[in-house]
């Protein structure tokens, strides 16, 4: 910022911690951010258009990573939604998913069977969640476990902010034998309220720029396969 401002590191200090005070950021170990609720995530409609581009990218590259005759399951969430979209030409799928957008992106691929998880529908997302749900993904054991999150934190955690998702999520790492987890730039030190994972239970991260510290250590000392896409 002192360099594309042309000031000094001194007025860059001063001015974060001035509109720190003010809340209009959210000072972390290295950074800043724009405040966010640890409660609740965004609306759906804002989240479909938020760095868009960013997702498309990361779509085509776990597309790119995703064979022929495998079997799948894909999580909520936008990005998940863009990699189906990037699946249309894919042959010999089975793709479980608790996303009523991705079986019907996918459904108009007649070389790809979808199964459609039974319980509660948000009507926000169009999201399957519950009991039942976690009960149906118990049934499988996928090639792949495709979930997309809210908030990587930099105590390793992965987090999102419904709880019943949280354990529909948590019933699809538990259910497959490799889990992909897609997450744009803005997902690294962003907070939720309800821990998903660790960055251990994850076999390989997609994204869309290099992660900032210290993610690039924890990763590697996770042994998590970083996978940045190229626009």
């Amino acid at each position: 910022m002192a360099e594309r401002f042309g000031v000094t590191l001194q007025t860059v200090r001063r001015d974060i911690r001035l509109l720190a005070e003010a809340g209009l950021l959210t000072r972390f170990h290295g950074g800043v951010r724009v405040p966010s609720s640890t409660t609740e995530n965004i609306a759906y409609q804002q989240r479909e258009q938020l760095n868009d581009k960013a997702k498309r990218c990361i779509a085509r590259a776990v597309a790119r990573a995703i064979p022929n005759g495998c079997s799948l399951i894909l999580n909520i969430g936008t990005t998940t939604e863009a990699v189906a979209r990037e699946l249309l030409a894919h042959r010999g799928l089975r793709v479980i998913t608790n996303n009523l957008n991705v079986a019907a992106i996918l459904s108009d691929n007649p070389h790809c069977e979808v199964i459609v998880a039974g319980g509660v529908v948000r009507s926000r997302d169009r999201g399957i969640v519950g009991e039942v749900t976690v009960d149906f993904i118990k049934q499988f054991k996928v090639d792949i476990g495709l979930i997309g999150i809210s908030a990587i934190e930099a105590d390793s955690t992965l987090r999102d902010f419904d709880y019943r998702e949280v354990k529909v999520a948590r019933a699809i790492i538990e259910h497959s034998r490799e889990i992909w987890l897609a997450a744009d730039r803005s997902k690294f030190h962003r907070a939720a309220m309800v821990e998903l994972a660790r960055l251990d239970q994850v076999d390989m991260l997609f994204t869309d720029e290099p992660p900032p510290a210290p993610f690039p250590t924890l990763l590697a000392e996770a042994g998590v396969t970083l996978n940045v896409c190229m626009a």
